[in-house]
Protein backbone atom coordinates (compact mmCIF):
# COMPACT_ATOMS: atom_id res chain seq x y z
CA UNK A 1 0.00 0.00 0.00
CA UNK A 2 1.03 3.29 -1.05
CA UNK A 3 2.18 5.54 2.15
CA UNK A 4 -0.08 8.98 2.07
CA UNK A 5 -1.47 11.70 4.04
CA UNK A 6 -5.70 10.54 4.80
CA UNK A 7 -5.72 14.52 3.52
CA UNK A 8 -4.30 13.08 0.08
CA UNK A 9 -6.63 10.22 -0.23
CA UNK A 10 -9.61 12.50 0.67
CA UNK A 11 -9.09 14.38 -2.16
CA UNK A 12 -7.70 11.77 -4.35
CA UNK A 13 -11.46 9.60 -3.40
CA UNK A 14 -13.66 12.40 -4.32
CA UNK A 15 -11.72 13.23 -7.41
CA UNK A 16 -12.29 9.47 -8.45
CA UNK A 17 -16.14 9.25 -7.58
CA UNK A 18 -16.69 12.52 -9.72
CA UNK A 19 -17.33 15.03 -7.15
CA UNK A 20 -17.24 18.15 -8.51
CA UNK A 21 -18.41 20.40 -5.58
CA UNK A 22 -18.01 20.61 -1.78
CA UNK A 23 -20.03 22.93 0.41
CA UNK A 24 -18.36 23.46 3.61
CA UNK A 25 -18.01 26.06 6.39
CA UNK A 26 -14.43 26.33 7.89
CA UNK A 27 -12.77 25.14 9.37
CA UNK A 28 -13.10 21.29 8.44
CA UNK A 29 -10.81 18.81 6.64
CA UNK A 30 -8.03 21.96 5.82
CA UNK A 31 -5.55 20.17 4.56
CA UNK A 32 -7.81 18.30 2.26
CA UNK A 33 -9.38 21.32 1.22
CA UNK A 34 -5.79 22.41 0.21
CA UNK A 35 -4.63 19.63 -1.52
CA UNK A 36 -7.43 19.80 -4.34
CA UNK A 37 -5.74 22.72 -5.38
CA UNK A 38 -4.68 21.00 -8.69
CA UNK A 39 -8.30 18.74 -9.45
CA UNK A 40 -11.66 19.78 -11.06
CA UNK A 41 -13.07 19.77 -7.16
CA UNK A 42 -15.17 23.43 -6.83
CA UNK A 43 -14.64 23.98 -2.54
CA UNK A 44 -17.47 26.04 -2.30
CA UNK A 45 -17.44 27.92 0.74
CA UNK A 46 -20.84 29.01 2.37
CA UNK A 47 -21.99 31.11 5.06
CA UNK A 48 -24.26 28.36 7.39
CA UNK A 49 -24.50 24.50 7.59
CA UNK A 50 -28.01 24.35 7.20
CA UNK A 51 -26.97 26.31 3.88
CA UNK A 52 -24.30 23.66 2.72
CA UNK A 53 -26.41 21.04 3.38
CA UNK A 54 -29.57 22.14 1.48
CA UNK A 55 -26.56 23.10 -1.45
CA UNK A 56 -25.21 19.91 -1.54
CA UNK A 57 -28.97 18.09 -2.12
CA UNK A 58 -29.79 20.23 -4.91
CA UNK A 59 -26.64 19.41 -6.31
CA UNK A 60 -27.64 15.60 -5.39
CA UNK A 61 -31.12 15.77 -6.56
CA UNK A 62 -30.48 17.08 -9.56
CA UNK A 63 -26.80 15.21 -10.64
CA UNK A 64 -27.96 12.16 -8.75
CA UNK A 65 -24.06 12.35 -7.47
CA UNK A 66 -23.41 12.44 -3.82
CA UNK A 67 -23.66 16.12 -2.62
CA UNK A 68 -20.85 16.44 0.26
CA UNK A 69 -20.92 18.97 2.95
CA UNK A 70 -18.74 19.33 5.55
CA UNK A 71 -18.10 21.10 9.08
CA UNK A 72 -16.43 21.66 11.77
CA UNK A 73 -17.97 20.28 15.32
CA UNK A 74 -19.26 23.38 16.57
CA UNK A 75 -21.17 23.67 13.30
CA UNK A 76 -22.38 19.69 13.66
CA UNK A 77 -26.07 20.40 15.00
CA UNK A 78 -26.61 23.17 11.93
CA UNK A 79 -25.71 20.49 9.18
CA UNK A 80 -27.99 17.70 10.92
CA UNK A 81 -30.78 20.62 11.15
CA UNK A 82 -29.94 20.72 7.13
CA UNK A 83 -29.39 17.14 6.56
CA UNK A 84 -32.71 16.27 7.76
CA UNK A 85 -34.30 17.81 4.55
CA UNK A 86 -32.24 15.47 2.02
CA UNK A 87 -33.26 12.58 4.61
CA UNK A 88 -36.80 13.87 3.63
CA UNK A 89 -36.45 13.85 0.05
CA UNK A 90 -34.12 10.86 -0.20
CA UNK A 91 -31.35 12.34 -1.51
CA UNK A 92 -27.75 10.83 -1.83
CA UNK A 93 -25.72 13.72 0.76
CA UNK A 94 -22.41 13.14 2.33
CA UNK A 95 -22.02 14.74 5.80
CA UNK A 96 -18.99 15.07 6.97
CA UNK A 97 -18.30 16.68 10.78
CA UNK A 98 -15.50 16.71 12.98
CA UNK A 99 -15.68 15.31 16.37
CA UNK A 100 -14.16 15.18 19.50
CA UNK A 101 -10.97 13.56 20.76
CA UNK A 102 -11.20 10.19 23.15
CA UNK A 103 -8.55 12.38 25.54
CA UNK A 104 -10.95 15.55 25.48
CA UNK A 105 -14.00 13.39 26.30
CA UNK A 106 -16.30 14.63 29.38
CA UNK A 107 -13.81 17.19 29.71
CA UNK A 108 -15.73 20.22 28.41
CA UNK A 109 -13.74 20.73 25.50
CA UNK A 110 -13.89 24.29 23.49
CA UNK A 111 -16.90 24.51 21.15
CA UNK A 112 -17.56 20.70 21.43
CA UNK A 113 -20.32 18.16 22.70
CA UNK A 114 -21.89 14.53 22.03
CA UNK A 115 -23.89 15.20 18.73
CA UNK A 116 -22.95 12.26 17.17
CA UNK A 117 -26.33 11.08 17.71
CA UNK A 118 -28.13 14.13 16.19
CA UNK A 119 -27.70 12.37 12.40
CA UNK A 120 -29.19 8.93 13.66
CA UNK A 121 -32.88 9.61 12.58
CA UNK A 122 -31.77 12.06 9.42
CA UNK A 123 -28.86 9.26 7.67
CA UNK A 124 -28.99 5.68 6.43
CA UNK A 125 -25.41 5.53 7.85
CA UNK A 126 -23.46 6.99 10.73
CA UNK A 127 -20.12 6.36 11.44
CA UNK A 128 -17.34 7.78 13.70
CA UNK A 129 -13.51 8.01 11.42
CA UNK A 130 -10.86 7.38 15.04
CA UNK A 131 -8.03 6.25 12.86
CA UNK A 132 -6.61 7.90 9.36
CA UNK A 133 -6.43 3.76 8.39
CA UNK A 134 -10.18 3.72 8.68
CA UNK A 135 -10.72 6.37 6.17
CA UNK A 136 -10.49 4.38 2.87
CA UNK A 137 -13.05 1.95 3.98
CA UNK A 138 -15.71 4.27 5.42
CA UNK A 139 -15.59 6.82 2.66
CA UNK A 140 -15.92 4.00 0.54
CA UNK A 141 -18.95 2.89 2.71
CA UNK A 142 -20.56 6.02 3.10
CA UNK A 143 -21.14 6.24 -1.15
CA UNK A 144 -21.87 2.66 -1.38
CA UNK A 145 -24.74 3.35 1.39
CA UNK A 146 -25.87 6.94 -0.13
CA UNK A 147 -26.05 5.67 -3.65
CA UNK A 148 -27.67 1.85 -2.85
CA UNK A 149 -31.46 1.22 -2.60
CA UNK A 150 -33.23 4.26 -1.84
CA UNK A 151 -30.69 7.58 -1.70
CA UNK A 152 -30.42 8.57 1.38
CA UNK A 153 -27.38 10.64 3.86
CA UNK A 154 -24.78 9.47 5.59
CA UNK A 155 -21.95 10.81 7.86
CA UNK A 156 -18.93 10.35 8.94
CA UNK A 157 -17.11 12.10 11.88
CA UNK A 158 -13.63 12.52 11.22
CA UNK A 159 -11.98 13.07 14.67
CA UNK A 160 -10.90 16.13 16.26
CA UNK A 161 -12.59 19.04 15.99
CA UNK A 162 -11.54 20.31 12.47
CA UNK A 163 -10.84 16.51 11.32
CA UNK A 164 -7.60 17.06 11.54
CA UNK A 165 -6.89 13.44 12.25
CA UNK A 166 -6.70 12.89 8.29
CA UNK A 167 -3.37 14.80 7.97
CA UNK A 168 -1.48 11.56 10.12
CA UNK A 169 0.11 9.60 6.78
CA UNK A 170 -0.44 6.22 6.79
CA UNK A 171 0.03 3.09 4.12
CA UNK A 172 -3.75 3.74 2.80
CA UNK A 173 -5.32 1.86 -0.33
CA UNK A 174 -6.93 4.41 -2.79
CA UNK A 175 -9.54 2.19 -4.34
CA UNK A 176 -12.46 4.21 -5.63
CA UNK A 177 -15.94 1.92 -6.65
CA UNK A 178 -17.23 4.10 -9.75
CA UNK A 179 -20.12 1.73 -9.24
CA UNK A 180 -21.84 4.05 -6.89
CA UNK A 181 -20.65 7.41 -7.86
CA UNK A 182 -24.14 8.08 -8.90
CA UNK A 183 -27.69 6.85 -7.87
CA UNK A 184 -28.95 4.66 -8.65
CA UNK A 185 -26.09 2.20 -7.87
CA UNK A 186 -28.20 -0.64 -8.73
CA UNK A 187 -31.14 -1.78 -10.88
CA UNK A 188 -32.66 -4.82 -9.40
CA UNK A 189 -35.03 -6.83 -11.71
CA UNK A 190 -38.77 -7.40 -10.75
CA UNK A 191 -40.11 -11.16 -10.52
CA UNK A 192 -42.01 -11.80 -13.65
CA UNK A 193 -44.83 -13.50 -11.64
CA UNK A 194 -45.20 -10.43 -9.91
CA UNK A 195 -45.00 -8.46 -13.24
CA UNK A 196 -47.79 -10.49 -14.82
CA UNK A 197 -50.09 -10.34 -11.70
CA UNK A 198 -49.71 -6.69 -11.49
CA UNK A 199 -50.60 -6.37 -15.09
CA UNK A 200 -53.75 -8.81 -15.04
CA UNK A 201 -55.21 -6.68 -11.92
CA UNK A 202 -54.69 -3.79 -14.05
CA UNK A 203 -56.68 -5.15 -16.97
CA UNK A 204 -59.49 -5.75 -14.86
CA UNK A 205 -59.97 -2.28 -13.41
CA UNK A 206 -62.22 -0.26 -14.73
CA UNK A 207 -61.09 2.59 -13.32
CA UNK A 208 -57.08 2.67 -12.31
CA UNK A 209 -55.10 5.64 -12.03
CA UNK A 210 -50.97 5.37 -11.66
CA UNK A 211 -49.29 7.56 -8.57
CA UNK A 212 -45.80 8.56 -9.72
CA UNK A 213 -43.42 8.97 -6.56
CA UNK A 214 -39.88 10.33 -6.17
CA UNK A 215 -38.18 6.63 -6.90
CA UNK A 216 -39.50 7.62 -11.22
CA UNK A 217 -37.23 10.67 -10.45
CA UNK A 218 -34.50 8.72 -8.98
CA UNK A 219 -34.81 5.94 -11.24
CA UNK A 220 -34.78 8.27 -14.23
CA UNK A 221 -38.07 6.61 -15.26
CA UNK A 222 -40.15 9.13 -15.98
CA UNK A 223 -40.75 7.99 -19.71
CA UNK A 224 -41.61 4.86 -18.87
CA UNK A 225 -44.35 5.70 -16.77
CA UNK A 226 -45.66 7.74 -19.83
CA UNK A 227 -45.23 4.84 -22.30
CA UNK A 228 -47.03 2.28 -20.13
CA UNK A 229 -49.67 4.49 -18.99
CA UNK A 230 -50.56 5.45 -22.97
CA UNK A 231 -50.17 2.06 -23.61
CA UNK A 232 -52.84 0.89 -20.80
CA UNK A 233 -54.80 4.08 -20.80
CA UNK A 234 -54.46 4.99 -17.32
CA UNK A 235 -54.43 8.29 -16.11
CA UNK A 236 -50.96 9.68 -14.36
CA UNK A 237 -51.06 11.84 -10.98
CA UNK A 238 -47.67 12.15 -9.54
CA UNK A 239 -46.17 13.66 -6.01
CA UNK A 240 -44.70 16.87 -5.13
CA UNK A 241 -41.46 15.45 -5.95
CA UNK A 242 -42.47 13.87 -9.38
CA UNK A 243 -44.39 16.83 -10.55
CA UNK A 244 -42.50 16.96 -13.93
CA UNK A 245 -42.96 13.52 -15.11
CA UNK A 246 -45.71 13.75 -17.52
CA UNK A 247 -46.28 17.53 -19.20
CA UNK A 248 -49.61 19.01 -17.92
CA UNK A 249 -50.92 19.24 -21.60
CA UNK A 250 -50.69 15.12 -21.78
CA UNK A 251 -54.68 13.82 -22.08
CA UNK A 252 -53.45 11.54 -19.24
CA UNK A 253 -52.10 13.94 -17.07
CA UNK A 254 -54.34 14.21 -13.78
CA UNK A 255 -51.88 16.69 -11.73
CA UNK A 256 -49.93 16.36 -7.93
CA UNK A 257 -52.24 14.68 -5.01
CA UNK A 258 -52.19 14.94 -1.51
CA UNK A 259 -51.69 17.99 0.75
CA UNK A 260 -50.16 20.16 -1.76
CA UNK A 261 -52.50 19.33 -4.28
CA UNK A 262 -54.63 20.24 -7.42
CA UNK A 263 -58.33 19.04 -5.91
CA UNK A 264 -58.88 16.80 -9.34
CA UNK A 265 -55.75 14.61 -8.46
CA UNK A 266 -57.65 13.76 -5.26
CA UNK A 267 -61.02 13.53 -6.74
CA UNK A 268 -59.84 10.82 -9.04
CA UNK A 269 -58.00 8.90 -7.14
CA UNK A 270 -61.12 8.96 -4.72
CA UNK A 271 -62.97 7.49 -7.79
CA UNK A 272 -60.49 5.37 -8.71
CA UNK A 273 -61.11 1.29 -7.84
CA UNK A 274 -57.46 0.69 -8.57
CA UNK A 275 -53.92 2.74 -7.77
CA UNK A 276 -50.50 1.69 -8.36
CA UNK A 277 -48.19 3.86 -6.40
CA UNK A 278 -44.72 3.68 -8.50
CA UNK A 279 -41.90 4.61 -6.43
CA UNK A 280 -43.98 6.12 -3.79
CA UNK A 281 -43.61 5.16 -0.11
CA UNK A 282 -47.99 6.09 -0.20
CA UNK A 283 -46.81 8.54 2.69
CA UNK A 284 -48.82 11.57 4.37
CA UNK A 285 -48.27 14.06 2.02
CA UNK A 286 -48.72 12.41 -1.21
CA UNK A 287 -52.00 10.98 0.08
CA UNK A 288 -53.36 13.70 2.19
CA UNK A 289 -52.81 12.08 5.05
CA UNK A 290 -54.43 8.82 3.58
CA UNK A 291 -57.58 10.22 2.38
CA UNK A 292 -56.76 9.78 -1.26
CA UNK A 293 -57.12 6.94 -1.97
CA UNK A 294 -59.51 6.14 0.60
CA UNK A 295 -58.60 3.11 2.72
CA UNK A 296 -60.65 -0.03 1.42
CA UNK A 297 -59.25 0.68 -2.48
CA UNK A 298 -56.85 -2.09 -3.94
CA UNK A 299 -53.05 -0.95 -4.46
CA UNK A 300 -50.63 -2.01 -6.82
CA UNK A 301 -47.18 -1.21 -5.70
CA UNK A 302 -43.75 -0.82 -7.16
CA UNK A 303 -40.53 0.00 -5.05
CA UNK A 304 -36.73 -0.54 -4.62
CA UNK A 305 -37.53 -0.60 -0.81
CA UNK A 306 -39.29 -3.76 0.31
CA UNK A 307 -40.18 -2.32 3.88
CA UNK A 308 -41.95 0.03 1.57
CA UNK A 309 -44.29 -2.57 0.12
CA UNK A 310 -47.38 -2.18 1.83
CA UNK A 311 -46.59 -0.38 4.53
CA UNK A 312 -49.24 2.07 4.31
CA UNK A 313 -51.88 0.62 1.81
CA UNK A 314 -52.36 -3.68 2.03
CA UNK A 315 -50.77 -4.62 -1.48
CA UNK A 316 -53.13 -6.70 -4.22
CA UNK A 317 -49.05 -7.13 -5.85
CA UNK A 318 -46.54 -5.93 -4.74
CA UNK A 319 -42.97 -5.60 -7.41
CA UNK A 320 -39.48 -5.40 -5.97
CA UNK A 321 -37.29 -3.66 -7.94
CA UNK A 322 -36.04 -0.78 -9.45
CA UNK A 323 -38.74 1.66 -11.47
CA UNK A 324 -37.18 1.74 -14.65
CA UNK A 325 -36.18 -1.74 -15.26
CA UNK A 326 -39.99 -3.04 -13.80
CA UNK A 327 -41.85 -0.60 -15.60
CA UNK A 328 -40.17 -1.49 -19.01
CA UNK A 329 -40.39 -5.13 -18.20
CA UNK A 330 -44.47 -4.44 -17.92
CA UNK A 331 -44.59 -2.85 -20.76
CA UNK A 332 -43.01 -5.23 -22.82
CA UNK A 333 -45.64 -7.93 -21.20
CA UNK A 334 -48.81 -5.68 -21.18
CA UNK A 335 -51.19 -5.98 -23.98
CA UNK A 336 -52.64 -2.49 -25.38
CA UNK A 337 -55.93 -1.54 -24.16
CA UNK A 338 -57.50 0.70 -26.26
CA UNK A 339 -58.81 4.23 -26.09
CA UNK A 340 -62.79 3.07 -26.14
CA UNK A 341 -62.03 0.40 -23.97
CA UNK A 342 -61.24 3.11 -21.25
CA UNK A 343 -63.36 6.08 -22.40
CA UNK A 344 -65.65 5.96 -19.75
CA UNK A 345 -63.16 6.53 -17.27
CA UNK A 346 -61.03 9.10 -19.03
CA UNK A 347 -64.13 10.52 -20.13
CA UNK A 348 -64.74 11.38 -16.27
CA UNK A 349 -61.14 12.16 -15.50
CA UNK A 350 -61.04 14.69 -18.19
CA UNK A 351 -64.37 16.17 -16.90
CA UNK A 352 -62.56 16.05 -13.34
CA UNK A 353 -59.64 18.11 -14.31
CA UNK A 354 -61.57 20.55 -17.23
CA UNK A 355 -64.13 21.58 -13.67
CA UNK A 356 -60.49 22.46 -12.08
CA UNK A 357 -58.96 24.38 -14.63
CA UNK A 358 -62.10 26.01 -15.22
CA UNK A 359 -62.61 27.10 -11.22
CA UNK A 360 -58.72 28.01 -11.39
CA UNK A 361 -58.33 30.56 -14.59
CA UNK A 362 -59.93 33.47 -12.89
CA UNK A 363 -57.08 33.50 -10.78
CA UNK A 364 -54.40 32.80 -13.16
CA UNK A 365 -55.19 35.46 -15.66
CA UNK A 366 -55.74 37.66 -12.76
CA UNK A 367 -54.49 41.34 -13.18
CA UNK A 368 -55.41 42.25 -9.85
CA UNK A 369 -52.43 44.59 -8.35
CA UNK A 370 -51.58 44.06 -5.41
CA UNK A 371 -50.19 40.41 -7.69
CA UNK A 372 -51.80 36.75 -7.02
CA UNK A 373 -49.42 34.06 -7.30
CA UNK A 374 -51.44 32.29 -9.63
CA UNK A 375 -50.33 34.84 -12.43
CA UNK A 376 -47.24 34.42 -11.64
CA UNK A 377 -47.39 30.92 -12.00
CA UNK A 378 -49.09 31.17 -15.08
CA UNK A 379 -46.21 33.76 -16.48
CA UNK A 380 -43.74 30.92 -15.72
CA UNK A 381 -45.26 28.15 -17.70
CA UNK A 382 -45.10 30.58 -20.51
CA UNK A 383 -41.70 31.73 -20.49
CA UNK A 384 -39.39 28.66 -19.36
CA UNK A 385 -37.76 28.02 -21.58
CA UNK A 386 -38.03 23.96 -22.82
CA UNK A 387 -34.69 22.78 -20.75
CA UNK A 388 -35.73 25.04 -17.73
CA UNK A 389 -35.63 24.01 -14.06
CA UNK A 390 -37.87 25.10 -11.55
CA UNK A 391 -36.49 24.87 -7.38
CA UNK A 392 -39.46 25.42 -5.03
CA UNK A 393 -39.38 26.31 -1.25
CA UNK A 394 -42.19 24.82 1.18
CA UNK A 395 -45.24 25.81 2.37
CA UNK A 396 -47.35 28.64 -0.08
CA UNK A 397 -44.38 28.33 -2.56
CA UNK A 398 -44.66 24.45 -2.71
CA UNK A 399 -48.31 24.64 -3.02
CA UNK A 400 -48.33 27.63 -6.11
CA UNK A 401 -45.70 25.34 -7.91
CA UNK A 402 -47.03 22.38 -7.23
CA UNK A 403 -50.74 23.25 -8.25
CA UNK A 404 -50.19 26.29 -10.47
CA UNK A 405 -47.25 25.64 -12.86
CA UNK A 406 -47.79 23.60 -16.00
CA UNK A 407 -44.80 21.99 -17.94
CA UNK A 408 -44.69 22.15 -21.49
CA UNK A 409 -41.62 19.83 -22.12
CA UNK A 410 -40.63 16.32 -21.26
CA UNK A 411 -37.17 18.30 -20.83
CA UNK A 412 -38.20 20.45 -17.87
CA UNK A 413 -37.33 19.63 -14.71
CA UNK A 414 -38.93 20.56 -10.86
CA UNK A 415 -37.41 20.64 -7.53
CA UNK A 416 -39.20 20.93 -4.70
CA UNK A 417 -38.16 21.20 -0.82
CA UNK A 418 -39.25 18.27 1.13
CA UNK A 419 -40.13 20.54 4.14
CA UNK A 420 -38.09 22.65 5.55
CA UNK A 421 -38.63 26.18 4.87
CA UNK A 422 -35.79 28.09 3.50
CA UNK A 423 -34.14 25.22 1.48
CA UNK A 424 -35.15 26.88 -1.66
CA UNK A 425 -32.95 29.30 -2.41
CA UNK A 426 -29.42 27.22 -1.18
CA UNK A 427 -31.45 24.33 -2.72
CA UNK A 428 -31.38 26.20 -6.00
CA UNK A 429 -27.77 27.06 -5.48
CA UNK A 430 -26.83 23.46 -5.70
CA UNK A 431 -29.21 22.85 -8.56
CA UNK A 432 -27.37 25.36 -10.72
CA UNK A 433 -23.91 23.87 -9.74
CA UNK A 434 -25.12 20.32 -11.12
CA UNK A 435 -27.03 22.06 -13.77
CA UNK A 436 -24.52 25.03 -14.59
CA UNK A 437 -25.95 25.04 -18.61
CA UNK A 438 -29.74 24.85 -17.94
CA UNK A 439 -31.38 27.88 -16.50
CA UNK A 440 -32.63 27.80 -13.14
CA UNK A 441 -35.09 29.91 -11.58
CA UNK A 442 -36.31 29.28 -7.47
CA UNK A 443 -39.59 30.42 -6.04
CA UNK A 444 -39.43 31.11 -3.09
CA UNK A 445 -41.56 33.39 -0.72
CA UNK A 446 -40.32 36.27 1.65
CA UNK A 447 -40.56 34.54 4.47
CA UNK A 448 -39.07 31.91 2.95
CA UNK A 449 -35.73 33.75 1.31
CA UNK A 450 -34.79 35.65 4.75
CA UNK A 451 -33.66 32.36 6.11
CA UNK A 452 -30.29 32.23 3.97
CA UNK A 453 -29.99 35.85 2.12
CA UNK A 454 -26.24 35.66 3.06
CA UNK A 455 -26.35 33.30 0.18
CA UNK A 456 -26.73 35.90 -2.07
CA UNK A 457 -22.65 36.85 -1.59
CA UNK A 458 -21.89 32.79 -1.91
CA UNK A 459 -23.78 32.96 -5.34
CA UNK A 460 -21.99 36.37 -6.71
CA UNK A 461 -18.56 34.90 -5.55
CA UNK A 462 -19.17 31.99 -7.44
CA UNK A 463 -21.35 33.52 -10.04
CA UNK A 464 -24.06 30.46 -9.29
CA UNK A 465 -26.11 32.54 -11.65
CA UNK A 466 -29.90 31.30 -10.71
CA UNK A 467 -32.93 33.38 -10.84
CA UNK A 468 -34.49 33.63 -7.72
CA UNK A 469 -38.32 34.94 -7.98
CA UNK A 470 -39.17 36.14 -3.96
CA UNK A 471 -43.50 36.24 -3.55
CA UNK A 472 -42.74 39.28 -1.26
CA UNK A 473 -46.83 39.53 0.70
CA UNK A 474 -44.67 40.52 3.48
CA UNK A 475 -45.84 38.02 5.78
CA UNK A 476 -46.33 34.34 6.50
CA UNK A 477 -49.84 34.04 4.52
CA UNK A 478 -50.06 30.66 5.40
CA UNK A 479 -50.26 31.14 8.64
CA UNK A 480 -53.63 33.24 8.53
CA UNK A 481 -55.89 30.65 8.64
CA UNK A 482 -54.63 29.18 11.88
CA UNK A 483 -54.28 32.25 13.41
CA UNK A 484 -57.89 32.98 13.10
CA UNK A 485 -59.12 29.44 14.37
CA UNK A 486 -56.47 30.32 17.39
CA UNK A 487 -58.21 33.55 17.89
CA UNK A 488 -61.66 31.56 17.34
CA UNK A 489 -62.36 33.91 14.36
CA UNK A 490 -62.21 36.95 16.17
CA UNK A 491 -58.69 38.32 16.06
CA UNK A 492 -57.17 41.21 18.15
CA UNK A 493 -55.81 44.55 17.14
CA UNK A 494 -52.12 42.60 17.10
CA UNK A 495 -52.40 39.52 15.84
CA UNK A 496 -50.65 40.16 12.79
CA UNK A 497 -47.70 40.58 14.75
CA UNK A 498 -47.56 36.77 14.47
CA UNK A 499 -47.28 36.43 10.49
CA UNK A 500 -46.25 39.63 9.06
CA UNK A 501 -42.92 40.96 8.36
CA UNK A 502 -41.64 45.11 7.26
CA UNK A 503 -41.71 46.17 4.15
CA UNK A 504 -38.50 45.35 2.76
CA UNK A 505 -37.60 45.36 -1.84
CA UNK A 506 -35.51 42.41 -2.05
CA UNK A 507 -34.58 43.62 -5.65
CA UNK A 508 -32.32 46.24 -3.59
CA UNK A 509 -31.28 43.83 -0.98
CA UNK A 510 -30.12 41.96 -4.24
CA UNK A 511 -28.28 44.86 -6.00
CA UNK A 512 -26.09 45.57 -2.80
CA UNK A 513 -25.42 41.99 -2.86
CA UNK A 514 -23.46 42.74 -6.38
CA UNK A 515 -26.48 40.64 -7.53
CA UNK A 516 -29.39 41.65 -10.23
CA UNK A 517 -32.96 43.43 -8.79
CA UNK A 518 -35.70 43.40 -10.39
CA UNK A 519 -38.93 44.69 -8.85
CA UNK A 520 -42.16 43.74 -10.31
CA UNK A 521 -45.41 45.62 -8.95
CA UNK A 522 -48.06 44.73 -11.84
CA UNK A 523 -48.48 41.30 -13.60
CA UNK A 524 -48.21 42.30 -16.99
CA UNK A 525 -44.32 43.03 -15.94
CA UNK A 526 -43.96 39.82 -14.52
CA UNK A 527 -42.90 37.42 -17.90
CA UNK A 528 -40.59 40.59 -19.40
CA UNK A 529 -39.05 40.30 -16.06
CA UNK A 530 -38.16 36.93 -15.83
CA UNK A 531 -36.45 36.95 -19.13
CA UNK A 532 -34.78 39.95 -18.51
CA UNK A 533 -33.38 38.37 -15.32
CA UNK A 534 -32.10 35.26 -17.57
CA UNK A 535 -30.55 37.18 -19.61
CA UNK A 536 -28.11 39.10 -16.96
CA UNK A 537 -25.88 35.77 -16.80
CA UNK A 538 -25.66 36.72 -13.04
CA UNK A 539 -27.72 36.14 -9.82
CA UNK A 540 -30.84 37.91 -9.75
CA UNK A 541 -33.77 38.15 -7.54
CA UNK A 542 -36.99 39.16 -9.26
CA UNK A 543 -39.38 40.46 -6.16
CA UNK A 544 -42.99 40.34 -7.34
CA UNK A 545 -44.98 42.59 -4.87
CA UNK A 546 -48.35 39.78 -3.91
CA UNK A 547 -51.59 39.90 -2.17
CA UNK A 548 -50.76 38.64 1.26
CA UNK A 549 -54.90 37.64 1.62
CA UNK A 550 -54.19 34.89 -1.43
CA UNK A 551 -54.23 31.90 0.28
CA UNK A 552 -53.95 28.75 -1.23
CA UNK A 553 -56.76 26.05 -1.08
CA UNK A 554 -57.06 24.13 2.06
CA UNK A 555 -57.35 20.15 1.33
CA UNK A 556 -60.44 18.94 2.75
CA UNK A 557 -59.72 15.46 4.10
Amino acid sequence: MPKMTGARLFADMMMGYGVSYIFFVPAVMMKALTEMDDMPVKRVMVHGEKAAAYMADGYARASGKPGICMTQSVGTSNLAAGVRDGYMSGSPIIAISGGPLPSNRYRSPYQQIEDFSQFEPVTKFSAHVESVTRLPDLLRQAFREATSGVPAPVHLQVQNRGGQIIEQEADLDLIVEQQYSCAPAWRPEPDMECVRNALAVLAKAQRPAIVAGSGVVWSRAQREVVELAEKLQIPVITSLKAKATIVDSHPLSVGVSGSYSRDCANSTLREADLVFFIGSKAGGHVTHFWHFPSAGTPVIQLDINPSELGRNYPNTVSILGDAKVSLQRMIDAAQPKSTEAAKAWLGRVHEIVAKWRTENEPNRNSDAVPIRPERICKEISEMLPPDGVVVSDTGHAGIWTGTMLDFKYATQRYFPCAGSLGWGFPGALGVKCALPDKPVLCFTGDGGFYYHIAELETARRYSINVVVLVNNNGGLSQEIPLNKINYAGRPLGNWTDLWTFTDNNFAKIAEDFGCGGIRVEKPGEIKDALKQAFAMNKPVVVDVVTDVNALAKRVPN
